[in-house]
């Protein structure tokens, strides 16, 4: 039974493929009498046995070495393509997290979309959103990985415009599309790079590869740099940051399962890619820019968001630029380590803000307030995912941090003083947030706000429960550092002081927080500079209006430039064309009359003036050279 469970766990993605094809009935309108909720119970239920399946094979192969399932679907000539699927504790870890997180996020969204009435529409979107996502987990081949990341898009271009009668909804969906296909594109053409170079498609095949790679430095940093795209897109990094902030729109359901597992995802593509990255020094030092940009510069932005679902994406953008940062210094360790940490504190404060968005029918969070109170389980939950978050002691980011800062590797000191200015901004960011949500004076729409139903707070309350449990898992799992394996008499001072300057940091940020009472009014400071840095961070450092000076305008301009062409030099071309034939046609029609001396002087002149053309132009002597030689 357990070989049987381990050789079929690559059948869990279709459980969720499964329950959307059995939501069809309900989704287009064909069954009315049961309700929208049969739908959502189907997969539901797909969705435990997928999970339940794939608990089993992840028990049964913990100590066990790592397996390939491989299935070929095409070979012509040398061409050999093929989906694989690689099962190992790792992959069915991650596998785990995904089917896990979705369980709960579907249960969480009988409460939050208990009226909605395209709940069908909304579970079968879902279905395929966790089957893309559980196939990423377990695949061991770009090419199959790259099909995944598009069912991905098309995915959550669906469940952010959800909501599709109201036109911002719309606009974000598309923005978030068009997004992301920038670097779908590009991890295209750096698949299609790698196979003409000869390799396989499989990770296991790119590492050999990388190893002993037949490319120029040159032409393998464009490679590395065509294989990043996809996951900067997919992570929100910069510049392709924009979107996450946008699809903010959709349903938080599906927000839950976005900022936790979603970006996780592609960054779990770029950790497998991780050997290609390692050949020039050029990608790597651009995962390290592009990650700290985008750590230092979300941490800021998030400060100065008053909608509290903005406030929290925002930061998961910053805590994939750590997860970047390292990849580039090759620590793919540590990468794990942050990727399971954050989901599950953030699927937490995504849970706890859901119920506050569904009583107060809103998201500005200057409206709110006084909460604590009314809500107890609700602030329970974003106490302790915020706590899980920052590099708290004993929550599972503390020891991720500890491995990362004090543990095996030499942190160097512009490392330590990101992470010590993210953990800073995003401690200050969260008690912000729950000084604005959830402590002071009730306000208008917080007065009468009870606490969440059973359906929303059960998988809260669960989340809230695994967020204590990281460390005991880590623990199981040997990942944790003793004490004892430190030597800090040899270790560098950046080393020693490294936890120290880290609990500081998020100590200090809770302090200013509480210290700084949040204005809630909407008047805007007076002072030039204090309103410049608003404005500022709140417009995501105009990079927006950056877009639409650079590259919008420069689109723009070439469309223009390629529509003139187009009309007046190709249509241009083809109407002389048809012009020149029309006056020939009408002007040979006269010649036709019958007579032969006519057509015979025809031919001659045609010869004559052939003949001249020849002689002018200096090809008679070629023509008389070819004769003389075909002739003797």
């Amino acid at each position: 039974m357990t070989e049987f469970l381990i050789q079929t766990v690559w059948f869990v993605p279709l459980y969720g493929i499964i329950g959307s094809l059995l939501t069809l009935p309900w989704s287009l309108g064909l069954i009315r009498r049961t309700g929208p909720r049969p739908a959502a119970y189907i997969n539901l239920l797909m969705t435990f046995i997928g999970f339940l399946h794939g608990s089993l094979a992840f028990r049964s192969l913990l100590n066990s070495p790592p397996q390939q399932l491989s299935l070929e679907w095409l070979h012509v000539a040398d061409l050999s393509l093929s989906i694989v699927v690689e099962i190992s504790p790792v992959n069915l870890g991650a596998l785990e997290l995904v089917t896990g997180m979705c369980l709960l996020a579907q249960i969480y969204a009988l409460g939050y979309m208990e009226k909605d009435w395209s709940l069908a529409r909304f579970y079968g979107l879902m279905g395929f959103f966790e089957a893309a996502l559980s196939g990423l987990a377990i695949s061991d081949s770009l090419l199959f990985s790259y099909g995944l990341l598009e069912v991905l898009t098309v995915s959550t271009y669906l469940l952010v415009g959800f909501w599709y009668a109201q036109p911002l909804v719309v606009t974000a969906a598309r923005d978030a599309f068009l997004t992301k296909r920038v670097g779908d594109i590009l991890l295209l053409m750096g698949m299609i790079a790698l196979s003409s170079y000869g390799t396989g498609l499989t990770f296991s095949e790119l590492e050999a590869w990388a190893a002993n790679p037949p490319l120029t430095p040159w032409e393998c940093s464009l490679l590395g740099l065509a294989l990043i795209a996809c996951p900067i897109g997919k992570c929100a990094q910069f510049p392709l940051n924009l979107w996450l902030d946008e699809a903010m729109e959709g349903p938080n359901p599906a927000g839950i399962l976005r900022n936790s597992v979603v970006v996780s995802a592609g960054a779990f593509v770029l950790l497998k890619m991780e050997p290609v990255y390692t050949i020039t020094p050029v990608t790597s030092d651009a995962l390290i820019i592009v990650g700290t940009i985008t750590a230092v510069g979300a941490s800021l932005v998030s400060l100065a968001q008053i909608d509290i679902k903005r406030a929290l994406s925002h930061s998961t953008s910053a805590y994939m630029g750590l997860v970047f940062i390292a990849v580039g210094l090759n620590q793919v360790d540590i990468a794990l380590l942050l990727l399971l940490t954050h989901a599950i504190a953030k699927a937490v404060l995504f849970m706890s803000i859901g119920g506050v968005i569904l009583n107060t029918h809103g998201q500005n969070m200057t409206e709110m307030g006084g909460l604590w109170s009314r809500m107890p389980a609700t602030t329970t939950a974003f106490v302790v995912g915020s706590m899980g978050l920052v590099c708290m002691f004993p929550f599972g980011t503390f020891w991720t941090m500890r491995r990362w800062a004090d543990g095996f590797w030499d942190t160097p000191s512009w490392l330590l003083l990101v992470l010590m200015g993210v953990n800073f901004c995003t401690s200050l960011n969260l008690t912000r947030v729950f000084q604005l949500v959830f402590a002071g004076e009730p306000q208008a729409k917080t007065r009468r706000s009870p606490e969440v139903i059973w359906l929303m707070a059960v998988p809260m309350v669960a989340c809230t429960i695994l967020t204590l449990l990281v460390p005991l898992m880590l623990q199981r799992w040997q990942l944790l550092l003793t004490w004892s394996s430190i030597d800090f008499a040899n270790r560098p001072a950046t080393v020693v002081w490294s936890m120290p300057l880290l609990i500081g940091s998020g100590v200090l940020g809770l302090i200013v927080g509480l210290l700084f009472k949040p204005n809630r009014s909407l008047s805007r400071p007076t002072q030039f500079y204090k309103r410049f840095v608003q404005d500022l961070l709140a417009y995501d450092f105009y990079i927006d209006r950056l877009y639409d000076v650079t590259v919008v305008w420069a689109v723009t301009q070439l469309s223009r430039l390629m529509s003139w062409i187009d009309r007046y030099i190709v249509d241009g071309v083809v109407n002389l064309t048809g012009l020149a034939t029309l006056f020939g046609g009408s002007a040979l029609k006269y010649n036709v009359s019958g007579q032969s001396q006519f057509y015979v002087l025809t031919i001659v002149i045609g010869i004559g003036l052939t003949l001249v053309w020849f002689m002018t132009t200096g090809q008679w002597t070629t023509i008389v050279e070819f004769w003389s030689e075909r002739l003797a």
